[in-house]
């Protein structure tokens, strides 16, 4: 079958964008083609820097001719109806249409659509100007006199279309002025001539004869291949970074691989600015001693073409401005090791955090007494913890931050060490942004630890406070992410943490910074305090609480934090955004949503690590035979009281009366729930849960037992009512583990 190429030539397209052009390109000539009745065995796309290509593998000749009948208004029904229908159908009059009989509703109107087979030709011809003229480019341009916006401007258009037997046709359109047509161009510089192309094995031999690489990966592997032979060959290994190869795939099509250097003495910059400066300003990548793990004054640079002197001119280039713009870095470095880390602080004053979240001062401040807080629930130093929370955020006015924002935290640790702080601290000032991803590493060090969860709870409360919260797709803040981080700290490290009691403190000292920033009466304006509770004597209440706790550090932090009504439906709320991440975590891991909901749902704890291994115990329990049947058994008991709660309005509750038991397994069941309820509190009180799972099962054999044998719905209403109690009994015995009713079978 015959096979389409495309391609769309012009001047560079900036490699940011190359991938998702590719793909859209194929989208939408593929969507059109099959919206249009044509079929296709497969697509690929392909970007340069300087086209755009597609090939469309098996389609049709043309497409085939259809016949549609589309169902009316009954006859005789209202004229706004029959218009309706004769506008969905593309009739001009009632009388086109055709009149059927069904025995039940009579008469009514079919419009017969019938839709000639299209030259393939044709189709292709009709979509691609449209397609071209309003092509998704994130940024696009005019340029002489013309109205076609496009990336950069546009030179040419290849659109061929035959089978492998045969020469191929060009599939004539214009967009523009330009002509579709057969002929593309080479490489800018070794090969600009124009020659004619036919299908793609044809074009990607010619492309590669004319020093073109058609293939993104291809040109990755080339760059990666080379640039790793070339640092051997030096007894150095390549610094590899999936971003740059992509953005230097995208920016050569006949990409060359050489060495330059530069001065040893700029390896006194720590490894990570030498690589930043390289490859934010000359897209180059850096090698290093594999004996010592340390960058080498070696770097790989990708150029377009191969130069007649051997590269001797580009690697000057390149290495006169990696000279000029890491002898800038070093003036940073120096600079900034002359002042004290401290010395930083007072100019974090200058730096907005947010305009009603106040200062990145104040921010370091609510840090400070947060970290100390924590630091004795995860086994630091309270004064280790204190002074690197201090100091987490001094590098953010660092000349070398200021250039390179994606050094903060690991200047602060450099600046740290270099000036004598100690080594649990200055880890922790790198540590503490961490995780800033799933693919991060956790922090595992005590002291980054406590750091790193104060500064994302932080986040959490403070964005809380003032209702800036995620709404759907949208997370400006990154909140999810810093409740993924604090997730991921507790499970990693198995950390016993409080977590309600620790967001109480760090809300109130948000808050606290609120009013100090905006007055006292900036605390009736929050999402959080209801429109009927603004009274003078509520805010002056939560006033005193929050300014009390700014200026407090509690030893103990889940013994001294008592909330306030209106605390507990923000931390509330809150928590539930917790447990929808930890949904996330856990997903991944093959752990059933409900169960989680089923844990959570009790709220009688805030423990997640805690948390987890419950859950984890109840998967453990409904994974099994008993689990199963006592689930079912639940379900039944639930149902039976909801629809006697419903109708009486009034819950099932109170203890059953033994002198209305009468039938064994009444009396087994009442025993049984008995024994649970014993023996079930020391048990989760002593977090066994695995042993709590085991102790419900019990439950499992008298209650199928119950069902099989006892008629709930009794003539006597007194044993009715004792019964439905004993039913009343399971569900209270259950929850003591898990809220069943949020698990689904």
């Amino acid at each position: 079958m015959p096979d389409l190429l495309l391609e769309l030539f012009s001047e560079e397209i900036p490699a940011r964008m190359q991938r998702r052009a590719a793909e859209d390109l194929k989208s939408l000539v593929t969507n059109a083609l099959v919206d249009a009745g044509l079929t296709y065995e497969g697509a690929k796309a392909f970007v340069t820097p300087r086209r755009l290509a597609l090939q469309v593998a098996g389609l049709p000749t043309g497409s085939k001719a259809t016949r549609e009948e589309r169902k009316g208004p009954r006859v005789g029904a209202p004229e706004k109806a029959v218009q309706g229908f004769l506008r969905g159908a593309g009739l001009d009059s009632i009388d086109d249409a055709e009149i059927q009989s069904d025995p039940k509703k009579g008469e009514f109107y079919v419009a017969v659509i019938e839709k000639p087979g299209r030259d393939t030709t044709d189709i292709v011809a009709d979509v691609m100007p449209g397609i071209i003229r309003n092509f998704p480019w994130p940024k696009s341009q005019r340029w002489g006199t013309g109205s076609l916006k496009w990336v950069r401007p546009l030179h040419s258009i290849v659109c061929t279309f035959g089978p492998e037997t045969e020469e191929p046709e060009v599939i004539p359109f214009e967009v523009e002025g330009i002509k579709s047509g057969k002929m593309t161009h080479g490489h800018r510089f070794m090969a600009p001539e124009p020659f004619e192309v036919r299908r793609l094995e044809d074009y990607q031999s010619k492309l590669e004869a004319h020093k073109v690489v058609l293939d993104t990966d291809r040109r990755k592997a080339m760059i990666l291949h080379d640039a790793k032979n070339a640092a051997t060959a030096l007894g150095l290994e390549l610094v590899e970074d999936d971003g740059l190869l992509e953005e230097v795939a995208g920016l050569n099509e006949w990409p060359t691989v050489l060495v330059g250097s530069f001065e040893e003495e700029f390896l006194e910059i720590p490894d990570e600015a030498v690589q930043l400066t390289i490859k934010v300003n000359q897209k180059n990548f850096v090698l290093r001693d594999p004996a010592s793990g340390k960058l080498s004054n070696k770097f790989a640079l990708t150029t377009n073409i191969e130069a007649s002197d051997g590269g001797k001119k580009i690697i000057a280039g390149n290495e006169k401005v990696v000279r000029a713009r890491l002898s800038d870095a070093k003036f940073f470095w120096d600079t900034d090791l002359k002042t004290k880390l401290e010395s930083n602080i007072a100019k974090l004053d200058d730096i907005v955090f947010h305009e009603k979240l106040g200062t990145v001062a104040a921010r370091t401040q609510r840090l400070e007494c947060l970290a100390a807080e924590i630091a004795p629930i995860v086994g630091a130093d309270v004064d280790k913890a204190r002074r690197a929370a201090k100091l987490a955020k001094a590098d953010l006015v660092s000349q070398m931050v200021y250039e390179f924002p994606e050094l903060q935290g690991l200047m602060g640790r450099y600046y740290a060490q270099a000036q004598g702080e100690d080594g649990d601290v200055a880890q922790a000032i790198e540590d503490h942004y961490k995780p800033a991803g799933a693919s991060d590493d956790v922090p595992n060090g005590p002291v980054s630890i406590a750091v790193a969860l104060a500064d994302k709870l932080d986040i959490l409360t403070g964005f809380w406070a003032i209702d800036e919260k995620p709404t759907g797709s949208k997370d400006p803040y990154a909140l999810r992410r810093a409740a993924l981080g604090v997730i991921r700290l507790i499970l990693d490290n198995d950390l016993r943490l409080p977590l309600r009691a620790v967001l109480v403190q760090s809300l109130r000292r948000n808050l606290a910074d609120i009013a100090a920033a905006r007055g006292e009466g900036a605390l009736k304006d929050l999402p959080f305090i209801g429109k009927g509770e603004t009274g003078g004597s509520v805010v002056k209440d939560i006033f005193a609480l929050v300014s009390k706790a700014a200026d407090t550090v509690l030893d103990t932090i889940s013994d001294k934090v008592p909330e306030t009504p209106l605390e507990s439906g923000l931390i509330d709320d809150l928590m539930s955004f917790f447990a929808d991440r930890l949904k996330v975590v856990l997903k991944d891991k093959g752990v059933r949503y409900d169960l989680i909901d089923a844990v959570f749902a009790l709220g009688d704890q805030d423990d997640i690590a805690l948390m987890v291994k419950r859950t984890a115990a109840l998967g453990d329990l409904l994974g099994s035979e008993d689990g199963v049947n006592l689930l079912a058994g639940y379900k039944r008991a639930a149902n039976i009281l909801r629809a006697e709660e419903k109708k009486d309005g009034a819950p099932v509750d109170g203890e059953p009366s033994d002198a209305l038991l009468s039938e064994k397994a009444e009396l087994d069941l009442t025993g049984a729930i008995a024994t649970a309820k014993r023996e079930l509190r020391p048990l989760m009180e002593a977090e066994d849960y695995t042993g709590a799972m085991a102790e419900l099962a019990k439950l499992r054999g008298p209650v199928d037992a119950f069902f099989e044998d006892i008629h709930v719905n009794a003539e006597d209403a007194d044993v009715r009512q004792n019964r439905l109690r004993i039913l009343s009994q399971i569900r209270t015995a259950m929850h003591q583990v898990a809220d069943f009713s949020k698990i689904s079978g």
